[in-house]
């Protein structure tokens, strides 16, 4: 394995495939950082101009593109608070307080760091666990996917701004609008009110949109926030390049927790980004020590959403080489690629083709140090957007949101339904419901119900749907970690109180014993 690594390393570093490599990891940022345009549809579009290329150089291309795309999306979730992909939700929870800070600058350069971290991470696990985690991939069945749709719902406490009950309402309310369209078991339609178009259901790059840019925007426009994009001048410098990289290496259990988070998410089939990244990010506020500087404009926020999101992608590659599964719909995509050059994925992938398939996980490493210096130094150029007054910046970014819910499915319905929902969005931030705990159940409510179904079929075959559904190895450690996160604020909250005693009592006795000595 160590041999055809090295090799591989070669392969990647010639100068025809390292420029090939450039320009993909390249494109891949600009197809993340436009809202609408995804990692999917850009692997969608360029592999047709792979066809051409040798096996190897196509790969490359697919690998740089991927790897791009996966820090591409932080970009507008940190400057506008519109995330580029699904994945970069929790990126602009810190990532868009600090922009409004005039730290835009720090934020970008923790998403290319934390990105290139976790997806180096990942990328280690690829080449060395590959087989073993696989044969873990296959162990997930129905039930596995509610547990784990339902610990990522627990997130909902984390997200609330110090509110459950409003918290879990909002999120009740992206589990209702996940239920409009077809079902996904059975077939029915429901919630639609006579509009054929949405029985393909609510695009979720539309609501993104709805919920966390044009609300924003109406802010700005309205009047209440006039400098909502641009209340300091950004002031970009080197200087800000080593700071961040210093205090995020002063964390390393924050930046290895995140990635060891978005790869073992990345390995269970369709589970995706926007679940590693919100996980993470609870995780890091969780065990922070000081938890209150989360949402307000941290890098610690940022680097933990942005290296799990990155970490997902090498990981979601591990079922896809080993047997054939992809993780998510990219690795489908590069499925097709692979096929389409002759290669079948399995364990001939790592035997006759071992000199090309070790070449793209090699393509996958040196395409995360690319990720570090392109955005590392292309902050310089991205930070300065901030400084376009709001006037200006505003419409553009209206159009920009118009043509994108567009897009993906070139219907008009989409564009209402998302001025609707940036409607909501604005009105639910002046009642202090943030948009983020909608956006979770809008996402894991197709997630929990198949799962849920499924497993209510199967257990019924089974012989016990409440057996089959909770005695399970994997179930089991899903299960726990539902109850503890779902049990960790009140423990924090005891935590807290009884520090607050104890500092208390303490500064009371130090009271007595100076009244004490004065006597």
């Amino acid at each position: 394995m160590f041999d055809f690594a090295i090799t591989g390393l070669f392969q990647v570093l010639m100068p025809n495939n390292f420029l090939v490599l450039f320009i993909g990891v390249f494109m891949g940022i600009v197809f993340g950082a436009l809202p609408g345009l995804t990692a999917t549809m850009g692997l969608a579009l360029l592999v047709p101009f792979t066809f051409t290329m040798s096996p190897t150089a196509g790969l490359i291309m697919l690998a740089g593109i991927y790897v791009g795309a996966m820090y591409g999306d932080a970009i507008p979730a940190i400057l506008i608070n519109t995330p580029g992909t699904p994945a970069a939700i929790a990126t602009t929870f810190d990532g868009f307080p600090l922009a409004q800070k005039g730290m835009a600058q720090h934020g970008l350069v923790a998403a290319a760091v934390a990105s290139s971290f976790g997806s180096l991470v990942a990328n280690i696990v690829l080449a060395a666990a590959a087989p073993p985690l696989a044969e873990i991939s296959l162990k997930f069945g129905p039930p596995e996917y509610f547990w784990l749709g339902i610990f990522g719902l627990t997130i909902i406490s984390t997200l609330s701004s110090g509110s459950p009950i409003k918290g879990f309402l909002a999120g009740s309310i992206g589990m209702i609008l996940s239920a409009v369209g077809m079902a996904e078991l059975g077939g029915d339609i429901r919630l639609t009110f006579g509009f054929p178009e949405l029985q393909g259901g609510i695009e979720l790059i539309v609501a993104l949109i709805g919920f966390f840019c044009l609300p924003e925007i109406l802010s700005s426009v309205i009047g209440q926030r006039r400098a909502a994009y641009a209340e300091k001048t950004v002031k970009p410098s080197l200087g800000v390049l080593g700071e961040v990289i210093t205090s995020l290496f002063k964390r390393p259990v924050l930046m290895l927790r995140s990635a060891a988070i978005g790869t073992v998410v990345g390995f269970a089939p369709g589970a995706g980004g926007n679940i590693a990244s919100m996980v993470s990010y609870n995780e890091a506020c969780r065990w922070d020590k000081h938890p209150e500087e989360f949402g307000k404009g941290t890098v610690k926020g940022v680097a933990a959403s942005e290296a799990a999101n990155s970490a997902m992608a090498p990981g979601s590659l591990i079922p896809l080489l080993t047997l054939g599964i992809p993780g998510s719909p990219p690795a489908a995509v590069i499925l097709g690629a692979l096929m389409l050059h002759g290669m079948r994925p399995g364990a001939e992938l790592f035997t006759d083709y071992a000199d090309i398939t070790y070449s793209f996980i090699m393509a996958l490493l040196v395409a995360a140090f690319l990720v570090t210096l392109i955005g590392s130094f292309g902050s310089f150029v991205f930070s300065r957007i901030i400084n376009i007054p709001s006037r200006y910046l505003a419409p553009a970014i209206v159009f920009m949101t118009v043509l994108g819910s567009y897009a993906i499915r070139n219907n008009m319905l989409d564009v209402w339904i998302m001025f609707i929902f940036g409607i909501i969005g604005y009105v639910s931030n002046k009642l202090k419901f943030h948009p983020a705990p909608i956006v979770l159940g809008l996402i894991l409510g197709p997630f929990v119900e198949e799962g849920l179904v499924q497993s209510m079929l199967a257990g019924k075959a089974a012989g016990g749907t409440f057996s089959y559904m909770v005695f399970r190895p994997i179930s089991g450690v899903l299960i726990f970690l539902c109850l503890m996160s779902l049990l960790w604020p009140i423990f924090a909250a005891l935590r807290a109180k009884h520090k607050k005693v104890g500092g208390v009592s303490t500064s009371s006795s130090k009271g007595k014993e100076g009244r004490n000595e004065s006597r």
